[in-house]
């Protein structure tokens, strides 16, 4: 993706986001970050200087149609890039709907909702949605219910998107990172009473290497789908 592209990014406050968005930024490339709220997208704008904001709960995929109303949506969009998630470890006997909503609302519903609102623009410049998913999104484990549906879902989108798109030039990759060295990550190994050593799980830097590979890949192709595990450290 050659020159001056816009990229709209959830999930840039930290871990694979972050190391997206620093990329991005440092070529010269022209950021739309998104921010669950006001007081996050002062401190995203502080942090990547030149970046415009967007501002809706995740959470909430409902509102985010009244919440994007009251601002304006980028005119031009080159990539869409879905790296924001949240985690909620629990047997099923224990997971509550609200533990599942959450989950879905942020990990799907959210990604599906803000890809309608961006798809025109993206129909324009011809441009693509890279969906940040998860080994989990491909096989689900004990205790992984609600993430992974949440995630199995997400690639059901991502895999509609493209036959329904690829007509009018849009790509689509799905990237299922292993476990990688963030904040969710710490979260997870909390929720599973293990100790956290961040050195033996990915570098979001790693993870990042292989979104800009799928981006800056010429036109005359596509990744569909890219799978990134824990390599020999």
């Amino acid at each position: 993706m050659a020159g001056m592209a816009t990229h709209v990014i959830t999930g840039a406050g930290s871990g694979i986001g972050a190391a997206v968005a620093r990329r991005l930024h440092a070529r010269g490339d022209d950021l739309v970050l998104h921010a669950r709220d006001a007081g996050r997208a002062k401190e995203l704008a502080a942090e990547f200087p030149g970046a415009r904001t967007l501002v809706g709960d995740l959470a909430d995929p409902d509102r985010l149609s009244w919440a994007f109303s009251h601002q304006s949506l980028p005119d031009r969009v080159d990539s869409l890039l879905h790296i924001a998630g949240v985690v909620d470890l629990g047997p099923v006997g224990d997971l509550t709907p609200k533990a599942w909503r959450h989950q879905l609302n942020v990990n799907l519903l959210a990604p599906a909702e803000l890809t309608r609102h961006l798809l025109p623009q993206l129909r324009v410049s011809q441009g693509q949605v890279i969906f940040v998913n998860s080994g989990a999104g491909l096989s689900a484990g004990a205790n992984w219910s609600a993430y992974a549906a949440s995630k199995h879902g997400l690639k059901a989108l991502a895999d509609s998107l493209r036959q329904e798109e690829h007509g009018a030039g849009v790509r689509v990759t799905t990237v299922y990172p292993g476990r990688t060295a963030s904040p969710m990550q710490a979260k997870v190994h909390q929720q599973e009473g293990k100790e956290y050593d961040p050195s033996k799980w990915i570098d979001p830097e790693s993870v990042a290497t292989t979104i800009l590979l799928a981006l800056d890949l010429p036109r005359d192709a596509e990744i569909n789908d890219l799978t990134v595990r824990p390599g020999l450290i």
